[in-house]
């Protein structure tokens, strides 16, 4: 509504006017301005008089968006400290070589990445000189997460630093032979350079939020001293369209998180065209990052501008680099001085006469080259603000134009990204505009050469000299293994003795043995334990009075329940990362946790617990990445299964994650049935992972909602717990010539199985012996090694092949997944196979009714087993009918 006059309601409405008739001169004065000088005078005057009353300290809220120009003024950058003409040359040879690798590489068809580089070159090398920590030196180094579009780039310069060769550089993309380089940055395929997967858009934003807060968690918990430690986060433009890129302002704000910079490369363009082709994107990621509390440094253009904004004296200039759209800006870029005059100084007289006073050189350079983002000084002038900047996390928008010194036929094309190579005349023309030695002898087999001062060369010196400064190479990735002592038995032997007549879920048997190890004495300080806004339904909120939930702040308030035992405890050194309800920002933390090993050589054991429904489904790309980073922990994917979840439906009820796990190389999947298999696979997972031959896997065990009484750990079965398999329950034989059946189940539905062998037992004179299949895929992973070694010449069974050999009958396997899951090893089963599991969507009901529903239940298992008996004519057709009958299937 609005009030009697038509003005809008506004919140200073509710706020008492001491003085009406001050506040109406007020509005008087800004009213007489705007009719005698112009709209544009008068928001002037307002935004200098917000500009003023911040810098005196004055509670006001901040603009979103200030004017289309750099944030710090040529007048106001600090000396550069470094040798400029040095560093150009040296930037020159990286650009050179960058390009000389991918178009070397396309020739085989491997692909690659120019114009990215090319377009970031100095935001990269005014870091390596002057800023980027390395790990030689005191305490972990800075974390780099670099474009994974810009590695020719790093390549380049670790082929100049002496790091690569040029028969590496030459196997760019070329992996299979072992000394290849992978096409961005992958640990896992060069674990001495990278440290941080990035090329899967939106997770580097993401990731780098919350390593600069894990870095923040460490040392608060007194564990590493990380106050040397800053993150940057190399980024695009169009990668800010990712819903993860942005996902996590708020919190980098909120915790105040100085040690990270983010550095988006503004070239205005994504991979198909324009980022934002009728907006302006710098504006727009200006008021985003304003918004989320984050302190914002606009480096736009370069030196060449400045002649132009001082002869702007009406501010028509700025007013039109705020209107012009970007896909106009990078039209600018590829056309003529005369279209620029007419389409851009032509909009209005006074940049019409601003014009006249302009040569065709000054037009040319400043719309073709001159961008903040190209240039050393403006570059380590934003840097080095950022890097002082206390109290809030910085983000440096650098314009630069994609493709820069590459040509004409590079330059701000919408194709660029997906151009491959160069000819040899536009190398040609980059040698000449690079001021580079490389004579045409060079290219006399029509193949563009590597370039190469020399290893005692001034650049190659100068470089070395700077790295050595700053602490070392980088990106690197070290690893200074320290195996953890095993913890003390105790936690486990609880669990191994079972429950008695108790009953309890698998997801409370899991939390109690973490929560023990969690006090352990050696290792339990690094336990990380990590939930999204879900402990109270893992139970876990017991955790929160003795482990504390972490917050830098601490516990500022007076909690609800601060009356009862198991209040809501925050805490500065708090061991929880209770994250809210995010899997993806709950997923960082655990990649930055399980990563610590190499990043700050301090091991943390992470487990990360949520509804597995959202875990390898919402956030499998993360998982992926954790593998890439060789990260190591605990993923525990809690009410599992899909009829375990009463009540909850379909999108809730989870039968795939399994299979999409088994999908992932690095991770160890586990269905365990009952507390002591859970102890068990927990112990030989901290042997695997941070025992003396440590391995880069992770684990990810599923565990269910259910009460059930847990039985007491059988003798001799912890081999067959870790491989996958082994027999949990034999069957008595009635006769000595009953027919017989093998029961394959894991987690939940060895439940299922053990009333299936009852009924088959005492209803049909069926013997049926029950195993528990402790991980489908484990077994198929092994079977997989022993196929493998067959066309090596070795001669190996698999493990599954040996456990069931000679077990008399047909093996039915049943789980509370799809049927896919526990398929995976059918082809290595001698038996006669069938399955059972709950295909389809899930649903709300009973757990009895779904899994009559799924046809899983004990009733089902009978049928089916009796019907498999028949198909061998060892029982007969109509028994199975009478069985159908008799359950109601």
């Amino acid at each position: 509504m609005t009030d009697p006059v038509g003005k809008l309601p506004s919140e200073l409405d509710q706020l008492p006017d001491r003085d009406p008739e001050e506040t109406a001169e007020w509005a008087a004065s800004l009213d007489a301005v705007t009719k005698a000088a112009g709209p544009h005078r008068a928001a002037y005057l307002m935004r200098r008089s917000l500009q003023h009353a911040e810098g005196t300290g004055l509670a006001l809220p901040k603009l979103l968006e200030t004017d289309y120009v750099n944030s710090i003024p040529t007048a106001a950058e600090p000396a550069f400290d470094g040798d400029l003409e040095m560093e150009s040359r040296i930037t020159a040879w990286n650009r050179w070589n960058a390009a000389a690798m991918v178009t070397r590489g396309a020739r085989l068809g491997v692909g690659g990445h120019i114009a990215t580089f090319a377009s970031a070159a100095w935001l990269y090398e005014t870091g390596f000189n002057h800023f980027f920590r390395g790990k030689e030196g005191d305490g972990s180094g800075d974390q780099l997460y670099i474009q994974g579009h810009a590695s020719p780039g790093i390549y380049a310069r670790a082929f100049l630093d002496g790091r690569l060769s040029e028969q590496q550089l030459d196997n760019f993309r070329q992996e299979a032979g072992g000394d290849g380089l992978p096409s961005y940055p992958h640990p896992r395929r060069l674990p001495w350079l990278w440290e941080f997967p990035t090329v899967s858009m939106g997770l580097g934003p993401l990731s780098a939020i919350y390593q600069a807060r894990f870095n923040r968690y460490l040392a608060n918990r007194n564990i590493k001293d990380t106050s040397n430690s800053h993150v940057w986060a190399f980024l695009g433009d169009g990668e800010m369209d990712e819903p993860e890129s942005t996902a996590a302002l708020a919190l980098a704000a909120r915790e105040r998180l100085d040690n990270l910079t983010f550095v988006i490369n503004c070239n205005l363009q994504r991979l198909d065209g324009p980022v934002r082709a009728n907006f302006r994107v710098v504006q727009e990621l200006e008021g985003a990052f304003r918004g989320a509390g984050w302190n914002v440094i606009k480096t736009l253009w370069g030196n060449a501008w400045d002649e132009l904004f001082q002869l702007d004296t009406t501010g028509a200039l700025v007013r039109r680099l705020r209107e012009v759209p970007d896909a106009q800006f990078q039209t600018y870029a590829t056309r003529d001085v005369a279209y620029i005059r007419e389409h851009f100084f032509g909009a209005e007289p006074a940049l019409a006469e601003l014009a006249k006073l302009l040569t065709d050189a000054k037009i040319a350079e400043c719309f073709y080259t001159s961008r903040g983002g190209h240039e050393a000084r403006k570059v380590y002038a934003a840097y080095k603000a950022a890097v002082e900047h206390k109290g809030a996390p910085t983000v440096i928008l650098a314009q630069t134009v994609k493709g820069y010194t590459l040509g004409k036929g590079f330059e701000s094309k919408n194709a660029n990204h997906q151009m491959k190579k160069l000819t040899i005349d536009e190398f040609k023309g980059m040698r000449e505009l690079l001021g580079l030695p490389i004579p045409d002898s060079a290219f006399a087999d029509g193949v563009v050469p590597y370039g190469h001062p020399g290893a005692d060369s001034p650049e190659v010196r100068y470089l070395q000299e700077r790295r050595a400064a700053l602490g070392g190479p980088a990106p690197a990735r070290r690893v200074h293994a320290v195996a953890l002592p095993q913890p003390e038995e105790r936690a486990f032997k609880a669990l191994y003795k079972g429950s008695g007549k108790q009953e309890m879920a698998t997801t409370m048997a899991f939390v109690r043995l973490v929560k023990d190890l969690m006090r352990d004495k050696e290792t339990g300080r690094r336990w990380v334990p990590i939930v999204p806004d879900e402990a109270r339904t893992f139970g876990m909120e017991s955790l929160f009075p003795s482990a504390g939930i972490y917050s830098p702040l601490g516990q500022t308030y007076e909690p609800v329940d601060r009356d009862q035992l198991m209040y809501y405890k925050e805490a500065k050194d708090g061991q929880i990362l209770n994250e809210g309800i995010t899997e993806a920002g709950a997923m960082a933390d655990f990649v930055a946790a399980a990563t610590s090993y190499a990043t700050h050589g301090e091991t943390m054991i992470p487990f990360y617990i949520f509804y597995s429904m959202f875990g390898w489904q919402r956030t499998g790309d993360q998982m992926w990445q954790l593998a890439d980073q060789l990260g190591k922990g605990f993923i525990v994917g809690a009410t599992a299964g899909r009829t375990t979840l009463t009540g909850e439906g379909l999108q809730h009820a989870d039968g795939h994650s399994h299979l999409i796990a088994s999908t992932n190389p690095a991770s160890l999947n586990y269905d365990p049935a009952f507390a002591y298999e859970i102890a068990v696979i927990v112990k030989d997972g901290l042997r695997r992972m941070y025992g003396p031959e440590a391995e880069n896997v992770f684990y990810y065990l599923t565990v269910y909602n259910e009460p059930k009484p847990q039985p007491a750990m059988p003798e001799g079965v912890e081999e067959g717990i870790v491989k996958g398999l082994y027999r949990f329950k034999e069957g008595t034989p009635a006769t000595a010539d009953a027919p017989r059946v093998q029961l394959l189940a894991s987690g939940t539905a060895i439940h299922w199985a053990l009333e299936a062998q009852e009924l088959l037992a005492a209803d049909w004179g069926v013997t049926a012996d029950v195993w528990s299949a402790t991980s489908w895929g484990e077994l198929r992973r092994e079977a997989l090694e022993c196929d493998e070694a067959l066309l090596r010449g070795e001669q190996r069974v698999p493990y599954v092949t040996q456990a069931l050999e000679g077990a008399p009958g047909p093996v039915l396997a049943v789980s509370d997944w799809m049927r896919q899951v526990p398929d995976q090893i059918s082809q290595w089963v001698e038996q006669d196979w069938s399955s059972l599991g709950t295909d389809g969507f899930g649903l709300s009901d009973t757990r009895d009714a779904a899994r009559r529903h799924f046809g899983v239940d004990a009733q089902s298992i009978t049928v089916a087993a009796l019907a498999q008996l028949a198909r061998r004519g060892e029982v007969t057709a109509s028994a199975v009918k009478e069985a159908r009958e008799r359950y109601g299937l």
